[in-house]
């Protein structure tokens, strides 16, 4: 099933609750209609049998002016195996991100650039007031052009980031956006320590509204191309990345009352 949204550029909650009629694997795409690789939203979640009612929120601090969301068996090119019985959108509070002005305009400028990726051409991409610049590559290379996994690396004397669009164009646009916050950090902070700049990357991430999934794939989504690179550093790095979000959402918790 296919919905369009007229999302108008606004900040907002869908909340769907689907429930099963026989075992299946369910799909849900949020996107930009009108242009390729452009999701906001990608998850699948299993229902191991009949009768089982789950309930979704999909959070979208940013949206473009239409948006189409697809809810599909994953398995099957019928939609018997489940009933919607309920999709609501709710409004977003308003953006509570603590950063200094220039880590502000990065981060927005991050954001506009993270919409586009999916269908932009490899060239340069400069905020209005030239303070930043991204360099979006066919793929970052080593000194003898042999393609890296990372998709992303900041100069840390300078606010410029090089970005690999092979890698790039497969990534929602929160992941995206989770990636190159983290870039901004290493430049913000002048630090080389990847979990420094993993945590304030997702503390700005998490501020403007971003689902707390996606930060968790960002994470892990950079070695999933090449498992014989985890190790016990990655390892820990994700599970620190994990700890941060938990406390993060229990703060929530404690601010809403809930």
């Amino acid at each position: 099933m296919i919905t369009t949204i007229p999302s108008n550029k606004e900040r907002f909650r869908i909340k769907l609750t689907i429930a099963s009629k026989i075992p299946f694997e369910l799909g849900i795409r949020v996107y930009n209609p009108l242009y390729s690789n452009s999701f906001y939203f990608r998850r699948k979640a299993l229902f191991k049998k009949s009768g089982l009612t789950r309930e979704f929120t999909i959070s979208m601090p940013v949206s473009p002016e239409v948006l189409e969301m697809e809810i599909f068996d994953k398995n099957s090119v019928s939609d018997a195996a489940f009933v919607i019985e309920n999709v609501k959108l709710e409004k977003m509070p308003a953006i509570e991100l603590w950063a200094t002005d220039t880590q502000h305009k990065f981060l927005e400028f991050a954001i506009g650039f993270a919409e586009k990726a999916g269908y932009v051409s490899p060239g340069f991409f400069e905020s209005k007031d030239g303070e930043f610049l991204f360099q979006y590559l066919p793929s970052i290379t080593d000194r003898f052009g042999n393609d890296l996994i990372t998709p992303a690396r900041i100069h840390r004397k300078m606010p410029r980031v090089q970005i690999s669009q092979s890698l790039f164009k497969g990534y929602t646009v929160p992941i995206r956006v989770a990636i190159l916050a983290h870039e901004g950090c290493h430049w913000f902070l002048n630090t080389r320590s990847q979990t420094t700049a993993d945590l304030c990357g997702i503390k700005q991430y998490l501020d403007y509204g971003f689902p707390k999934i996606e930060a968790v794939y960002a994470v892990t989504k950079v070695f999933g191309k090449n498992r014989e690179m985890i190790g016990k550093s990655q390892i820990s790095r994700t599970k620190d990345v994990i700890r941060f979000i938990e406390n993060y959402t229990e703060k929530e918790h404690e601010r809403s009352g809930i």
